[in-house]
């Protein structure tokens, strides 16, 4: 396989790490602010701001599934809407899961996330992000906010979908991520379907909690 595709796939992995992190500086911005922040001026403050945490972390960069996942429960959860994100991934099944079966799904899948993509993080270095012109009206309740990570190499794709969130104080929250052209979640809905269709709701729930009990963060 040609070199150049898999030091584009290594970053892209890179690129995807650094965005399933990339609220780790929301402790520092007011309600209010959060609230009123424009969907694109949200993800290049946050994005920038990840990268030179994990540059400052070494910590972070080595892959600490402990310190990390403080930091995703803390950060990061609420920037992003989580329990959507699971459920596009589990599809049309998600309906019939049990309320309970659903926090466990959310809680396997956030681990599995964190696990699968630690041990990229080590490669942070001297990438920045540039946040491509934004189309949007005031009016969209859900927009698509397209980037560039730039570092090693050429310039790797990553795009956030967004919703707005209701009511007083709400704001933008994340829910799909596209790295070099794929969909975060259809990658792994695609994967639970699969399991789904073998042994059900808990199956998936098995596979998943045995999936993360082996994984290293370096898969």
């Amino acid at each position: 396989m040609n070199n150049n595709i898999l030091q584009r796939r290594g970053f892209g992995r890179l690129v995807l790490a650094s965005a399933l992190l990339f609220g780790a500086a929301t402790a520092f911005v007011r309600p209010a602010q959060a609230a009123d922040e424009a969907p694109d001026a949200l993800v290049k403050r946050l994005s920038t701001d990840v990268l030179e945490t994990i540059k400052a972390d070494t910590s972070i960069k080595s892959g600490d599934i402990s310190k990390i996942m403080v930091l995703v429960d803390s950060k990061i959860m609420p920037n992003v809407n989580f329990q959507r994100m699971t459920a596009s991934a589990v599809g049309p099944a998600w309906r019939q899961a049990t309320p309970e079966q659903q926090k466990k799904l959310q809680e396997e899948f956030k681990t599995l996330l964190v696990r699968t993509y630690a041990g990229a993080l080590d490669q942070v270095s001297d990438q920045t992000v540039t946040v491509r012109p934004f189309r949007g009206s005031p009016e969209d309740t859900e927009v698509l906010v397209r980037t560039e990570v730039k570092g090693r190499g050429d310039p790797v794709q990553l795009d956030y979908r967004l919703e707005k969130t209701p009511g007083q104080g709400g704001g933008w929250k994340v829910y799909n991520l596209n790295v070099l052209g794929v969909w975060l979640v259809d990658t792994y809905r695609t994967q639970f379907a699969q399991e789904i269709n073998a042994r059900g709701i808990d199956g998936l729930i098995a596979a998943l909690a045995a999936r993360n009990k082996g994984n290293n963060g370096k898969s």
